[in-house]
C-alpha cells in the first residue's frame, strides 16, 4: 500500500496547490510529499497543507453521527436513526410553516459536485428558496463588480504564471504571505524580473515587508484611495484614450467622478501622503503592463462592489484589462470559493452561474434535473440575511462545511439564532462550535478519503483524488443527500436524482452548465489527469484542430463578456464606512488571518503544529495607542463594539496605524473577533462590512 501515491490538492486555500499522498501502512491516514508537476505551487505547501493529515485522525475528527438526547447532550446514533430524524424534522417543517422555513446553508470548502448537489437537493427536494453559503463572506463584492464590468466574474481572468512578467502589480487588502504563502513566489518573482510591486493594506504586513511601496490607508477608505489614484491618472494625462475609446463604455462620468476626489482631499481621508499618490500612480503607469489584485480588505465593506469597482475603473482607464499580461483579478480566499458560488448554492444562481431569475435559465437547468421550471422557487435570502432570520421564518437548518458561530458578523448574535432554532443539523468533518449546537451531526468525508473537483482563484478546474478508505462510520455528503432525497422525495422518486458517485454527479453538472457563462461542459475528470486542470469556460464544441476545446485560461483578450464587448465604467464616489468612530467608540477594528491557522479554525486548531505556531487569538495596536491605555505586551485587552466584548493579550507594534487595532478571527470564545464585527450590508453583493467598525480598548485589571 505504501507504493501507491495519489496526485491531489491542498484541502485549504484557493491555490489548491498540489500534493502526492502515500497511504500509512495500515491504510488510516497519508504521507504528504511534493508534487513539483503542478504548476502553482511547483511543489511547495505551507504549514497547513503540510499538517492536513492530522485532521485525518480518528481522535480528531468525527467517525459516527451524533443525535442530541432527551438529557441535551450529543450522543452517538446509527446512521439510520439519524438521517431518519432529520428526514422527519425537515418534513414536520415543510408541514407546518411551508418549504422557506427550512434552510441550507452551505460552504466554499465543498466541491463542485456537493455544491451543485446542495443547491438542486434545496431547490428540488426541500422546495426552498433559502440557501446561500459561507463564500458569500469572501469575494461577492469582487463578483457583483465584476460582473457589471465585465459580464463575467471569474477569480482571475489570467493564470498565475502572468504575474511575475507584468510591469507592476497593485495589491489591495491582501496578505498571501500569511494566507496563502506559496503565493508569494509570484512576487519575488515579479520584483527580479524588474516589476515593482504595491502593497494597500492599513498594517505593514509580511507581504507589505516585499513591497516597492506600502500604501497605509485609514480601514474603509479603499474607495476614496482609487479615486484619488484615477484624478491623478487624468490630470497627468496618463489614461490610455484610444483603449477607452475602442473597448470601453461610460468613461465621461466616470472621469467626471474621480475628479471629483482631488488628492489632498484624498490624503485627509486615506491618510496617505499626495507624494505617495503620485508615486503609485507613476510606477503602474510607466510600464506596458501592469495589474490590480483585490481580496477582503476592499471588499469585506458595506461599499464593497463600489471599491472593487473604482480599482477596476483605473484598470480600464489606462488600458489595463483584457491585454497580455494585464488586468484587475481578485484572490479568491476558500478551497472551492470561485466553484462553490458558480454551480446553485448561492441564494440567486444556478449551475453554469446562471441567474436564478432568467427564464432560459430556469428552463434548461430544470430539464436537467427533470422538473417543471415553474416548481423551482425564485432567490432567496444572502448569507447574513439568512442567518438573521434563523428561529423566526426558518424554523429549521441544514448546514454543510461551516462554522457561522467564528466566522458570521455579530458572532453572538448570530450564535443565539442558531440556537434558536427548531432543528439543526449539520454535516461536518469535525465537532465545530456550530456542530456542537446541532440535534444532528453527521460525520462526513474529506479531502484525501473522497474524488471530487474544485475551481482554484484562476478558474482552473481541478481534481482531488480519494487517497484512502474512510472510517467505516463515516459518509460523503452526496450520499447523504442521496439518502436524505430518498425519505423526504416521496412519489418522485427523487432519489435517482442524486448519485453518490462523484464523477456521475460531475456529468449531470456538465449537463447543466453548458451554454452558460460558467461553462464546464467540455470538462472531463479524464482531462483533469491528463491536464493538471482546465480552465473554464470550456465548452463541449469541439476545436477544429485539436478535437477538444483547451480552456480558457485568459479571458478578454478579443472582447469582453458584455453585450458589445465592451467593459463598462461605473462611476462611483466616497463614502464613509456604515460605522465611523466617535467620542464613545474612537478607535477602528479590522481583522484578518494569521499563517498557521485557517478560516473558523475548526480544522486548523485541532493540529499539535500550527497551535503552537499560532496558540490563540490576539489584539494588535500600536504603541502610542498602548502607552494611552496602558496596555503592555501579552497583557489582556478588551475590545469593545456596539456588538459585543472580547478580549485577547496585546500585541504592540508599529506595524500598524495608530488609530487601527488588528484581530485574527479564527478562535472562539472570549477573544472571538467576530463578536464585534459589524453586519451593514453591501447594497448589491449583500457582504458585510467585516474590515472595519468602530471600537473601544478597556484594559482589563487582575
Amino acid at each position: 500500500m505504501r507504493d501507491t501515491v495519489t496526485p491531489t490538492h491542498c484541502p485549504y486555500c484557493a491555490l489548491q496547490c498540489g500534493m502526492n499522498l502515500t497511504p500509512s501502512p495500515d491504510g488510516s491516514t497519508v504521507e504528504v510529499s511534493e508534487r513539483a508537476d503542478f504548476p502553482v505551487n511547483r511543489g511547495a505547501l505551507c504549514g497547513k497543507g503540510r499538517t492536513a493529515p492530522a485532521v485525518l485522525s480518528s481522535g480528531v475528527r468525527l467517525t459516527s453521527p451524533l443525535v442530541r438526547s432527551e438529557g441535551g447532550a450529543l450522543v452517538p446514533a446509527s446512521w439510520e436513526e439519524a438521517l431518519g430524524r432529520v428526514a422527519e424534522r425537515f418534513g414536520r417543517t415543510r408541514a407546518e410553516y411551508g418549504a422557506d422555513a427550512v434552510g441550507v446553508f452551505g460552504g466554499g470548502g465543498l466541491t463542485n459536485e456537493k455544491a451543485y448537489s446542495l443547491g438542486k437537493f434545496a431547490r428540488v427536494v426541500l422546495g426552498t428558496s433559502q440557501i446561500d453559503y459561507n463564500g458569500r463572506f469572501c469575494m461577492s463584492s469582487a463578483a457583483a463588480a465584476g460582473g457589471k464590468a465585465f459580464g463575467l466574474d471569474r477569480g482571475l481572468p489570467f493564470p498565475l504564471e502572468d504575474i511575475p512578467r507584468t510591469g507592476c502589480v497593485i495589491l489591495v487588502g491582501s496578505n498571501p504571505a500569511e494566507t496563502m504563502p506559496p503565493f508569494l513566489r509570484y512576487f519575488t518573482e515579479l520584483r527580479e524580473n524588474g516589476g515593482t510591486l504595491i502593497v494597500v493594506d492599513p498594517r505593514r504586513t509580511r507581504t507589505a515587508e516585499h513591497a516597492d511601496l506600502h500604501l497605509a490607508p485609514r480601514p474603509g477608505t479603499d474607495l476614496a484611495l482609487a479615486l484619488g489614484l484615477l484624478h491623478l491618472i487624468v490630470a497627468e494625462g496618463r489614461t490610455d484614450e484610444a483603449y477607452v475609446r475602442e473597448r470601453t463604455a461610460g468613461w465621461e462620468e466616470t472621469r467626471a467622478a474621480a475628479m471629483a476626489h482631488w488628492p489632498e482631499y484624498v490624503e485627509r481621508i486615506t491618510g496617505v501622503s499626495v507624494p505617495e499618490l503620485r508615486e503609485a500612480v507613476r510606477l503602474f503607469c510607466e510600464p506596458e503592463a501592469a495589474m490590480v489584485l483585490t481580496a477582503r480588505g476592499p471588499e469585506q465593506q458595506s461599499k464593497g462592489t463600489d471599491t472593487v469597482g473604482a480599482w477596476i475603473n483605473l484598470c480600464l482607464a489606462t488600458g489595463r484589462a483584457g491585454r497580455p499580461l494585464s488586468g484587475y483579478g481578485c484572490l479568491t480566499g476558500q478551497g472551492n470559493g470561485q466553484g462553490g458560488r458558480e454551480h446553485g448554492q448561492k441564494a440567486d444562481q444556478l449551475p453554469g452561474y446562471r441567474k436564478l431569475t432568467d427564464p432560459a435559465a430556469r428552463a434548461h437547468v430544470a430539464e436537467v434535473w427533470g422538473v417543471d421550471p415553474d416548481s423551482l422557487p425564485g432567490p432567496g435570502r444572502s448569507a447574513y440575511e439568512l442567518l438573521d432570520a434563523l428561529g423566526t421564518d426558518i424554523r429549521s437548518l441544514l448546514l454543510m462545511g461551516s462554522n457561522p458561530v467564528v466566522s458570521a458578523p455579530r458572532a453572538a448574535h448570530v450564535e443565539e439564532r442558531i440556537r434558536s432554532l427548531d432543528f439543526l443539523a449539520v454535516c461536518d468533518v469535525v465537532l465545530s462550535e456550530t456542530a456542537a449546537l446541532a440535534d444532528v451531526v453527521l460525520p462526513v468525508t474529506q479531502w484525501a478519503e473522497e474524488t471530487g473537483t474544485t475551481t482554484n482563484l484562476e478558474g482552473r478546474v481541478l481534481l482531488r483524488r480519494r487517497a484512502i478508505t474512510p472510517p467505516a462510520g463515516v459518509r460523503s455528503d452526496l450520499e447523504v443527500m442521496h439518502e436524505l432525497a430518498a425519505r423526504l422525495g416521496g412519489e418522485r422518486n427523487l432519489e435517482k436524482g442524486f448519485p453518490t458517485d462523484p464523477e456521475e454527479v460531475f456529468e449531470e453538472l456538465r449537463r447543466a452548465s453548458a451554454g452558460g457563462p460558467a461553462d464546464y461542459s467540455g470538462i472531463t475528470y479524464r482531462r483533469l489527469a491528463e491536464e493538471n486542470g482546465v480552465f473554464w469556460p470550456c465548452p463541449a464544441s469541439e476545436d477544429p484542430g485539436t478535437g477538444v476545446h483547451p480552456g480558457t485560461p485568459r479571458l478578454f483578450l478579443d472582447r469582453f463578456a458584455t453585450g458589445d464587448g465592451r467593459a463598462r465604467f461605473v462611476p462611483v464616489a466616497h463614502r464613509a464606512i456604515a460605522e465611523e468612530p466617535d467620542d464613545e467608540y474612537p478607535v477602528l477594528l479590522t481583522t484578518g488571518r494569521v499563517v498557521a491557522q485557517y478560516q473558523s479554525g475548526a480544522q486548523t486548531r485541532r493540529v499539535d503544529e500550527l497551535n503552537a505556531a499560532a496558540p490563540g487569538p490576539f489584539v494588535e495596536l500600536h504603541p502610542r495607542l498602548a502607552e494611552r491605555l496602558g496596555a503592555a505586551e501579552g497583557e489582556p485587552v478588551a475590545v469593545v463594539s456596539r456588538r459585543g466584548r472580547a478580549v485577547a493579550p496585546a500585541r504592540i507594534t508599529t506595524a500598524i496605524r495608530a488609530d487601527t487595532v488588528f484581530m485574527p478571527f479564527h478562535w472562539a470564545g472570549e477573544g472571538r473577533a467576530n463578536t464585534l464585527t459589524n453586519p451593514a450590508l453591501d447594497p448589491t453583493s449583500r457582504m458585510p462590512e467585516f474590515k472595519a467598525c468602530a471600537v473601544r480598548l478597556e484594559a482589563v485589571r487582575p
